[in-house]
């Protein structure tokens, strides 16, 4: 490798790290820009729509658990 190909080499790792600066300097900017838009619900409309998950994960999870059982015991019955 010659001078200017390690003076070459120098110069674009230089410029690639300068480049991933401004990108992650502009990234967290608009990434605080758009958290800014962002409408957040109310403490009432939180705790309202996590019961709401939580009694439907339970609802669907007791229907899955009584159709495994129906159906291991007719497999018991056929088998």
């Amino acid at each position: 490798m010659t001078n200017k190909d390690t003076v070459k080499t120098k110069n674009a790792n230089s410029n690639e790290a300068q480049g991933k600066e401004i990108i992650s300097s502009g990234f967290v900017e608009e990434t605080k820009q758009e958290l800014a838009k962002v409408v957040w619900p109310s403490r009432q409309q939180l705790l309202s729509e996590s019961v709401a998950v939580i009694l439907m994960v339970t609802v669907v999870a007791t229907l899955i658990y009584l159709m495994d059982k129906l159906f291991g015991w007719l497999a018991g019955k056929v088998f």
